[in-house]
């Protein structure tokens, strides 16, 4: 009695020959199952050499080894303003009032030194302040200054240039104002939000993404009309974006892979159990009903080889597989 019990928990069980005999449909759903089981290996490779990247947010200062600086490259042309009436300057609220900020800047002349492509790096300070560029820095204001122009860059912090990321690190990038009135002013309105970017060996570089709103207005004063500028107001998001670079684990891999297989367990449980699945155990039995208990295997072998292993035991004790006692009863 105990041994019948035993046995019971056998896989592999002995199979009658008359119900192994090749047949067509059978090839047919092989090649099948075996171009299917190719894909599947194709898809799992594919996934795994696919490097996925992962955002998160969180509230800190993701750069503090900074020193509570913000690099800044910006690129803008005036083609309507001589180069020597452009200047940068720069304000915040800790104090900082700089006027024709000329470190680490480039003037290029346009139009036959009619107008000026202004190309500069420097640095601002984390807290909400301002960059405008303006003629306040030239020696004698012109009487009409025009303000119309085109803004080839303006980024902050390391630059980004990954495939799987697509941020505003470069919002204002192609903005054009040509168009707009040259007297009038420019205000543009961000919301920088720092953003950390980590690859596979874990090394880090820091950017800042940004949002833009912007008003084009004349300005004026008891004493008449104001000089007009190109205002860049700025104000730090307390949100950080995180991008993680990560690929699918080596254990995950094999484990994946090495399910592919598992249609290897199809013929002998399928010979053995279709039949009595069916509720048919002639040897009569239906090309269709067996087609059919093909199809049910394949999907429940895709499910793994430890969950086909798991429902086996499972109607093996529940008396839902009954193995067969002799080979007569097939007849």
């Amino acid at each position: 009695m105990l041994l019948s019990v035993y046995r019971r928990f056998d896989i592999y069980r002995k199979v009658p020959k008359d119900l192994t005999q090749p047949t067509y449909t059978g090839a047919i759903i092989s090649v099948c199952c075996c171009l299917f089981i190719l894909f599947l290996f194709l898809s799992e490779l594919t996934g795994f050499i696919t490097t996925e990247v992962v955002n998160e947010l969180y509230v800190d200062d993701p750069d503090k080894n900074s020193g509570g600086k913000i690099d800044v490259s910006l690129n803008i042309s005036l083609p309507n303003l001589h180069c020597e009436l452009v200047g940068l300057d720069i304000q915040d609220e800790m104090g900082r009032h700089e006027v024709g900020h000329i470190d680490n800047s480039m003037k290029i002349p346009l139009n036959n030194g009619a107008g000026c492509r202004f190309e500069g790096q420097f640095s601002i300070n984390k807290v909400p302040g301002n960059f405008h560029v303006s003629t306040h820095s030239a020696t004698a204001q012109p009487q009409n200054p025009d303000m119309t122009h085109a803004i080839h860059k303006l980024s902050f912090g390391d630059t980004l240039q990954v495939q799987n990321v697509h941020g505003a690190f470069n919002a204002l990038g192609g903005a054009d104002r040509l168009s707009s009135n040259p007297l009038a002013s420019h205000d543009y309105i961000l919301k920088i939000v720092p953003t950390v970017y980590e690859d596979k060996s874990g090394k880090q570089r820091y950017s800042y993404q940004y949002t833009v709103a912007n008003k084009e207005y004349v300005a004026y004063s008891h004493t008449g009309r104001i000089i007009p500028a190109i205002w860049f107001r700025y104000d730090l998001s307390p949100i950080t974006v995180k991008y993680t670079e990560r690929r699918q684990p080596v254990y995950r891999f094999i484990t994946t892979v090495s399910a592919r297989p598992r249609l290897a367990l199809l013929t002998p449980s399928l010979r053995r159990r279709a039949p009595g699945m069916l509720g048919n155990r002639t040897r009569k039995t239906s090309v269709s009903r067996v087609f059919l208990a093909q199809l049910i295997f394949q999907v429940e072998a895709h499910l793994g080889i430890l969950q086909l292993l798991y429902y086996t035991l499972y109607f093996t004790l529940r008396q839902e597989i009954a193995p067969p006692k002799k080979s007569g009863d097939y007849k």
